[in-house]
Order: C-alpha cells, then sequence, then structure tokens
C-alpha cells in the first residue's frame, strides 16, 4: 500500500466519483463526524458521484438514500441497491434476489443463527439484524466487548459449512445466500441507473474502504484506497487497496476528498 498522495496526478483528475464503505471509513467509533458529512457534501457540490457501498441494512439504506447527499446506496453486502429519483419523487430497489428466495433464504438464515449463537458464545445477533432482507449479521465487536479474531473465523466457517457466503467487516461477521458481493451490485447499479460500465470506465471512479468485505472492490478498482485502519486486517486482504491514507475512519475519508478536490 503506497501513501494517498503517490496517487498520479492524471489519475487524480480523472476521478468523475468516489465509492465508499460507511462503518469505520465514513463513521468514527460508530458515527458520522459533521467533517465526514461535509466532506460528502462537498463531494457532491463538486459534482462527483457519491455512492456508499455497505453492508449496513436494506431499513438502513432507504434513508442514506433520500436523506444523505448521495446519489445512490448498495446495501447488505450487494444484496441491493437503492436509487432516489428526486425528480420523480420515487425510491427505487433492485435486489439480487426475488421477493421468494428471500423469504426461503430468511427462514434458514434464522435456523443457522440459531447454531452460532448456540455454538460460540460471546456473540450476538447484530442490532440492525431486523433491518435486513437478504443477510445474516453477527456482532462481533459493536454492541458486544470484542472478540477474538480466532471466534470470528469459527463464526465464518460455520456460515460457509451451512453455504453461504461469508465475509468479515470492522464490525460484523455477515452471511448471504448468492454469489452476489459489493461489486456486483456497484456495477449493476451503474450500468441501470448512470449508464456506465464500470469494465471500460473504472479508472474514472475510486473506492475506499477499511476491511475484508472490502476486497472485491480493492481487487477491482486500480483507484482503491484504504483508510490507515486498514492495516488491521493487511494479512487477510488479497489484495490490499493500492493507497492508503494517513488518518483512520472518518479522518481518512476527510483526507481523501481533501486530495481529490485540491
Amino acid at each position: 500500500m503506497q501513501p494517498l498522495a503517490a496517487l498520479p496526478e492524471d489519475a487524480r483528475l480523472k476521478i468523475r466519483g468516489v465509492l465508499t464503505d460507511i462503518d469505520d471509513t465514513l463513521s468514527t467509533d460508530g458515527k458520522i463526524t459533521g467533517e465526514a458529512y461535509l466532506a460528502m457534501q462537498r463531494l457532491h457540490a463538486a459534482g462527483r458521484l457519491l455512492v456508499p457501498v455497505t453492508g449496513r441494512p436494506a431499513g438502513w439504506c432507504d434513508h442514506i438514500a433520500r436523506m444523505w447527499p448521495v446519489d445512490a446506496v448498495v446495501g447488505e453486502n450487494g444484496a441491493l441497491y437503492m436509487f432516489h429519483d428526486g425528480l420523480n419523487r420515487k425510491l427505487r430497489v433492485c435486489y439480487a434476489a426475488g421477493a421468494e428466495e428471500r423469504r426461503r433464504n430468511r427462514r434458514r438464515a434464522d435456523a443457522i443463527t440459531a447454531r452460532i449463537l448456540r455454538e460460540v458464545p460471546g456473540f450476538a445477533l447484530a442490532s440492525d439484524q431486523a433491518y435486513r432482507q437478504s443477510d445474516l449479521a453477527i456482532d462481533y465487536c459493536e454492541d458486544v466487548a470484542p472478540l477474538p479474531i480466532e471466534s470470528v473465523d469459527r463464526i465464518a466457517e460455520l456460515m460457509r459449512a451451512e453455504g453461504m457466503t461469508a465475509k468479515v467487516s470492522s464490525i460484523h461477521v455477515n452471511g448471504w445466500f448468492g454469489s452476489h458481493d459489493k461489486l456486483s451490485m456497484t456495477r449493476r447499479l451503474f450500468a441501470e441507473e448512470f449508464g456506465i460500465d464500470l469494465a471500460e470506465a473504472g479508472e474514472q471512479f475510486l473506492f475506499v474502504g477499511d476491511s475484508p468485505n472490502d476486497a472485491p472492490m480493492f481487487a477491482f478498482f486500480s483507484n482503491s484506497v484504504g483508510v490507515a485502519n486498514v492495516t488491521r486486517f493487511a494479512a487477510r486482504l488479497t489484495p490490499p487497496p493500492n493507497y492508503v491514507t494517513t488518518h483512520e475512519a472518518g479522518k481518512g475519508f476527510v483526507e481523501l476528498v481533501d486530495f481529490l478536490l485540491a
């Protein structure tokens, strides 16, 4: 990982938009600071596309798409996107799976949840699980005492043994049925709502994140950035981001925006 300042000037000037993780990338200790929110507003006002790409639930994404200074949001690790059409006052929602498939998967996930919480003590169902449509989130440090990485790995192993895709974020272990991820839904969003093929225009966009569930995005975007706390997961990222900020979390996001708009 090179310092952010090493990103070439010609590459910086081509950036049309930013895709960003939320937890511990935009947020700091669970909060979006005023400075970080203002940085989002500055990007938006400068005409850059801004799209959060997060593991957070559909219920949160409804609020984010409507009320944050963003152009759309990808949620539940790629299970859905939401786009608010302000002109027609309509929220468009796109899911990776149909309604019946989501209902079947929810029943399967409920049974897996009971097994996980029984076999691995100290974990809890994520507090935002009630607002999720597709994935299962197990909390390992947000509202519970931080648990060792070996226990986090055990949760992921149990999910995979049940046929789920499992990814570790900075706060949760997320599991879901299906092959979607943050990247696949981001590419679909850009094609359907913005008419942009990221396979051809990827160098015009930048992704910033901090944890293993961001790995598909780090691998795809040549302009991939980690906020400084990404080094916590450096040994688990293949590949890691190409660049890294000096500051952690929300301050790192602000540093990135300052750099892009300089």
